[in-house]
């Protein structure tokens, strides 16, 4: 069964580069940024790898664990993240899976034909604390993902589970929001003090506390 945005995130022990886990017992509370890289020692894998260890303090702020994933050994991963620091001017320190058996994949549905029938996509899951997927995203191996969405739209989801809001198209912290439909006016006057601008019934826009 294909997975969808609000089923919980499937289960898994595994090992990884950081020894065995089981998800959801190595989250505990976090959320989770759960992404897979077609083949360890590829060029566009290497700098993404980097780049999600550079962000490391940025993941960390907003109480979330990068964790990693290819169809690669624990061997070829810990060989490969020589290459990843070395190249990429890091020290990475998030685990990543060795799903050599495609099992993980299998369950995630990381393994599209089309593309190959043993390597993985780029697939992103954003998994918050109670272990439920927030979001999905696939990018083809040929194309990185861009890590300043996968920041925004982390910053989005925990902006709207604080408050009764929507984030609009390209929205950014600080930015103003929306306040959703099922908010009465009555309600949103108590919601938010600050006050709103009206466009239409059902959009008004309102400014967070920076």
């Amino acid at each position: 069964m294909a997975l969808r945005i609000g089923d919980t995130a499937p289960d898994f022990s595994i090992d990884t580069t950081n020894g065995p886990i089981r998800l959801h017992d190595w989250a505990q509370g976090s959320w989770v940024f759960f992404f897979s890289h077609p083949a360890d020692y590829t060029p566009v894998c290497t700098t993404e790898m980097g780049r999600t260890s550079q962000l490391a303090p940025e993941f960390a702020k907003r109480n979330v664990k990068p964790l990693g994933l290819s169809t690669d050994t624990v061997e070829q991963h810990k060989g490969w993240i020589q290459d990843v620091n070395e190249t990429q001017n890091t020290v990475l320190e998030f685990p990543i899976v060795a799903d050599k058996e495609l099992k993980i994949a299998q369950l995630y549905d990381m393994i599209h034909p089309n593309e190959s029938v043993t390597a993985t996509v780029r697939s992103v899951f954003i998994i918050d604390p109670s272990m439920k997927i927030r979001l999905m995203m696939t990018y083809p191996m040929t194309v990185g993902r861009n890590f300043d969405e996968i920041l925004r739209v982390i910053d989005a989801l925990q902006t709207t589970d604080k408050q009764e809001v929507a984030c609009p198209a390209d929205w950014r912290p600080g930015n103003p929001v929306i306040i959703r439909p099922t908010v009465s006016d009555e309600d949103a006057k108590k919601k938010f003090p600050q006050g709103w601008t009206t466009l239409k019934p059902y959009l008004r826009i309102t400014e967070l506390d920076k």
